[in-house]
Order: C-alpha cells, then structure tokens, then sequence
C-alpha cells in the first residue's frame, strides 16, 4: 500500500519543514514537499499537528515470564503505542529466568511473539559467574548487555564487581555490542545497612539512603574501565547532576561511554514529593530541584544523550501505598505510555525544539541500539514508523485512560502537553485516539545490525 501523510511541521534530521511523507511496503519511500505527493496516491494532511519518527525507548521492564502481573508483552507494548512508541529495549529483569542466557532469551522471544504491538529487542544480563554467555547471547541477538553494580532488588539477578565488568567488557567490545549499567556503587554498604527497622514514611529518609556518591563512584569507575577496554558503555537513568561534569571529560577525551535520564527526574523534585507516597519511589532517587536544573542543562548541551522512561512496574501491593513505607516498597516508576507527553511538558517551558525532543527519544536510542538507518528517523528507506501528536494540547492524566498493567503512576492527576493522537508501525496505523487498533504487528528484532525473526 502506497500513501501518504503531510503536515506543516514534520521533523525530519533536516530540521522541521512542510513535507509529505510517503509511506511504501512499510518503509519511507520518500519524503517531498507538501502538496507536491506523487499523483494516483491517497494523502492524508494533518495540518499543524506534528508528524515525528516513532520514539525509540531502550529501557522498559516488561517482566513476562515469571512476573506478567507485574506488567506483560500485550500490556506494555499496547501502553507504548498509546505513548508513539515504536520500538522497546526490554531489559533482562525483572522476569524470571532473567535473560542472562540464550535459552532464557529465547523463552523471552516465545512469550512476546503474537502479543507485541510494538517492535522489541531483547537486553541481555551480566550477572556474576555468566560471563560464558555472553557470546552464546550475541549470537542469538541481543542489542546490549545490562549490569548493576548494586542490589538490583531481584534476587535472580545480582550486582557484578570490576573483575567481572573488565572480563566482560573485553567479550562486548569484541562483539560491538554495548554494556547498559546501573551506575550506583554502594561501597560502605549504606544501602543494605538501612534494610530492617521502622517503615520509612518521610521521603526524605529514602533519599539519605541513596546518596549522590554512589552515582559519583560507580561513573569513576565506569569511564576507568571504558578507557581501558574502548567497549562502548551506556550510563542508564542518570540522576545526579554532579556527576555530568565526569560525562563531559569522558566525551571529550573520545571515550565511548553515553549516558540517558528519565521523565521522572526531569519533572519531579523531592521536596516536591509527599511523605508517604511511594509512588515516586525509584533507584537511583529523585533528587532536588537544583539537580533537576542540572539535568535539564546537561540534556540540552549534549552530554546527556537520550531521554528512556525506565518503565519499572509492579503490583499496587508492591508499591506498599496503605503503608506509606519508601522502605520496603518496589523502586520503580511506571511510565512507558506518557514518555513523550512528560517530557515535552518539561522541555516546551525551557525552549527545547521539536527537534530537540526527535533527537532525545528516537534518533540517539536507534544508534545505542544499532538501528540507525532504520528507525529514528523520517528519512527515506526507514521503517515507516511515525507518531501524530498535538504539541499544544493539554490533558490531565486519569488511571482510566492508563494502559499499561496497573494504573499506578505518579504521574495520574498530573496536567500534561503533547497528545498522540496517531501511531504508525511501519505504515500500519497501530494506535489512534486512545484506542489500540487491530491485531499486533510487532516484531521481534534479533541483532539488530543484521536480521529479524
């Protein structure tokens, strides 16, 4: 099917223009200028809505198997679409087997096909003692490899030291694969020493637990080994603002170490936050507004790469709300479905561009991923994956209108900018006012620099 989509603001890697996009076979065939379509085809004109390429999110834990009523392959990608996301990184936990093996991986790949509504690629796990599967990992296509070096808070999946991350990092380079890392060191065991007591009901109390240092340490370490093995490093959820400073030197000595943040610590602060709800709990914590601030101009001058939600879910009893206890209460913030509206809210008051906002959640993720040339961008011989949004449209977040699992997000009363009102997966209109549409169309991608299944 051959048609077409036009708009007065489409992003394309040019800048944002009046265009045409021509969608052929599920790829761009081309995009013109407004008006000026090929003859004999449909095109539909949007007007001022903003035409933008699919957002790419590396960081979603979907948890199926092991743990679906946490969250699941139908929900999750169903909620990404609602969001205009196109494709998802899912990472090695929280289901159970992790995926820190070729044949938990491939149970991974059983339990998404006929479900996905979005394209995944699978994370592979570097936990103690699995160096041996890294390879067999690769080979079965993986995008990247995930590591903590900290609790992760998943039993089946413990933190790792530097003689493992140096043995390891020495198999990815070789393997042009990256290593995704939880960047939080704890090594006077401050966090493990808080485990037990009273409940924690003041915010304030977790955050103590989870000093800024642990960041600090765990990046040092980080750019050490990144300088030794030249593997390619990416610092996930970054939240502390004093620790960019070490990013900056990083990118200026030609390491390749990148690094992302989140929605959450780019709208929230904590002194902002309620004692007691735990819905805002999350590792490593939202920090004050001063860091915020920090974050904000670390993204806008480009030694923060990229925005991913780190959609980390979990049951209601999980999130312990009716005890108000920020101590034995799951961290982890649900958010996949309003990534885009969340960050723009942000961003739209501090002067970002819409190209800006491309650039954050599609175009640096597809080249974490391998996927430049591919997805990420409105240019011709991409996938056909697109997002129709309203920039200027505000909505309140209601748990109805929730479409992940569980309507569990500090996000809900929240007034948001920037409404999707239409996704495209390759060609193929997925999501549209709300309402996911047809049968799921998502593919698994396996290696994502060669092949498909």
């Amino acid at each position: 099917m051959r048609f077409g989509i036009a708009s007065r603001r489409v992003v394309t890697p040019g800048g944002v223009r009046e265009a045409t996009v021509v969608v052929e076979a599920g790829t761009i065939a081309e995009v013109v200028e407004r008006g000026r379509a090929p003859g004999g085809i449909r095109v539909e004109d949007v007007g001022d809505l903003v035409v933008m390429p699919g957002l790419v999110d590396p960081h979603v834990h979907v948890n199926e198997p092991g743990r679906t009523e946490w969250e699941g392959f139908a929900t999750a990608t169903r909620a990404a679409a609602a969001g205009g996301i196109t494709t998802i990184l899912d990472m090695p936990l929280n289901s159970n087997p992790p995926t820190t093996t070729s044949g938990a991986l491939e149970g991974k790949i059983r339990a998404a096909r006929a479900q996905i509504r979005v394209d995944v690629v699978f994370c592979g796990g570097l936990v103690p003692g699995n160096s041996g599967e890294l390879d067999p990992l690769a080979d079965a296509g993986v995008g990247a490899v995930k590591a903590f070096l900290v609790d992760s808070g998943i039993e089946e999946f413990p933190p790792v030291g530097e003689t493992e991350l140096r043995a390891a990092l020495a198999i990815l380079a070789r393997r042009g694969l990256p290593l995704l890392v939880h960047a939080e060191l704890d090594r006077d065991a401050v966090a493990s020493k808080a485990v037990g007591g009273a409940p924690w009901r003041r915010y304030a109390d977790f955050l103590a637990s989870r000093p800024p240092r642990f960041e600090i340490d765990a990046i040092d370490l980080l750019v050490r080994l990144c300088r030794e093995t030249r593997c390619a490093i990416h610092v996930v959820h970054l939240a502390c603002a004093e620790a960019v400073p070490m990013l900056d030197a990083a990118r200026a000595e030609g390491l390749p170490l990148t690094a992302e943040t989140c929605p959450h610590y780019l709208s929230f602060a904590a002194e902002e936050i309620p004692d007691g709800d735990t819905r805002f709990k999350c590792a490593p914590p939202i920090r004050d507004a001063e860091n915020r601030g920090g974050l904000w101009a670390a993204l806008r001058d480009g030694v923060l790469d990229l925005v991913a939600s780190d959609h980390s879910p979990c049951t209601p009893e999980r999130k312990r709300l009716a005890e108000r206890d920020f101590r034995t209460a799951w961290g982890g913030i649900a958010s996949l479905q309003f990534l885009l509206p969340a960050l723009w809210t942000g961003a739209r008051r501090r002067g970002a561009s819409l190209e800006d906002l491309a650039a954050w959640t599609s175009t640096a993720a597809a080249r974490l991923l391998g996927l430049s040339g591919k997805k990420g961008a409105i240019a011709k011989g991409h996938d056909a994956d697109l997002v129709v949004w309203d920039p200027e449209a505000a909505f309140e977040v209601e748990a109805s209108a929730i479409l992940h699992r569980h309507p569990l997000t500090p996000y809900e009363g929240r007034t948001l900018h920037g409404r999707v009102l239409r996704t495209y997966l390759r060609g193929d209109l997925v999501h549209e006012d709300g309402r996911p549409l047809g049968e799921p169309r998502g593919q698994v991608l396996r290696n994502v620099r060669s092949r498909t299944d």
